[in-house]
């Protein structure tokens, strides 16, 4: 069997509810942020008015704040969120920056069997895209992780699947990871996963974390522990083209380690100041990433590359 697919309204409120309550499933809402104060406090209050206030599905929202240098934290503590910052859960572990660290520091302070994620800097959604993700989850037990789809709208037409969904994440899939060619949109913010399976997983600490979780997946339990939904209509903030090159450096890291490739190595340039530590001017867990803005003046970024362990050991 392949990636079993839906549409959100398959689920009746109802039929969920019911389930969750024969199954004794408890459900956190997670919305890892940096940086999101504008928007963070609509996704939050929306969903506990929806679905927690006026019905019981969802029994906590929790934001991990990743270093945000806004208002983010007060707006969604006004809102109604339980809110952490991600460099004081589990301060023995260390913290690192990036949205899969948001995530896997989420498993220590959240006590959902099921665990939906949902990006902070939403501002075209409704609260059906959390029963959306649930379905599956609640109805089939060999389903462990379910993906969101959606219509992107942009100023000019249909944003497609993302910029670096089309030129990264598909190709990748297509050639290294095709039982996953079937996901509409591989890299959506908009997920939920049983929480035992997610502790279970190697996390990378930034954007690549929902690749490598579904490469994980699929890998350990075949496609048809994977299921996706169609949610709609989805529209969030879009970053700079540059930006973006960091998050397709991060992708491409992950899946050259779920390939067997360690890093990449260049060749040798002779220059000691260049070809130091691990052979490619980076020390392990993180790559240089050069780009040029005008002629030959170049500009270079550190990306962090590090991927945490399966969190299970640590709870």
């Amino acid at each position: 069997m392949g990636i079993r697919a839906g549409h959100w309204d398959d689920w009746a409120l109802e039929g969920l509810l019911g389930q969750k309550v024969e199954t004794g499933q408890r459900v956190s809402l997670v919305v890892p942020a940096r940086n999101e104060a504008a928007t963070v406090g609509a996704v939050v209050s929306r969903v506990r008015e929806a679905l927690m206030d006026t019905v019981s599905l969802v029994d906590e929202v929790v934001v991990i704040d990743s270093d945000s240098d806004d208002d983010t934290y007060a707006v969604a503590e006004s809102a109604g969120a339980r809110v952490h910052r991600s460099a004081e859960i589990r301060p023995d572990l260390g913290t690192h920056p990036g949205k899969g660290e948001a995530m896997w520091k989420s498993l220590f302070v959240t006590s959902g069997d099921l665990v939906v994620f949902m990006d902070a800097d939403l501002h075209d959604w409704d609260t059906h895209f959390v029963p959306g993700l649930l379905g599956p989850l609640l109805h089939h037990p060999e389903v462990q992780l379910v993906k969101g789809f959606y219509d992107r709208p942009g100023a000019e037409g249909p944003l497609e699947g993302g910029r670096v969904t089309e030129l990264v994440a598909r190709p990748l899939i297509a050639l290294l990871f095709p039982s996953l060619a079937e996901l509409v949109q591989p890299l959506a913010g908009e997920w939920a996963v049983r929480r035992t399976w997610f502790a279970g997983l190697s996390v990378p600490t930034g954007y690549a974390v929902e690749l490598a979780a579904l490469v994980d997946t699929v890998r350990a339990a075949g496609p048809s522990a994977i299921a996706q939904v169609d949610l709609g209509v989805r529209a969030h903030r879009h970053q700079a083209l540059r930006d973006l090159g960091g998050m397709a450096t991060q992708i491409l890291a992950a899946a050259l380690r779920r390939s067997g490739v360690s890093a990449p190595h260049p060749e040798w340039s002779g220059d000691a100041a260049s070809d130091d530590q691990n052979g490619w001017g980076a020390a392990d867990g993180e790559a240089v990433l050069r780009q040029y803005l005008r002629g030959l003046e170049p500009v270079e970024r550190v990306v962090p590359t590090l991927e945490r362990p399966a969190a299970e050991a640590y709870l």
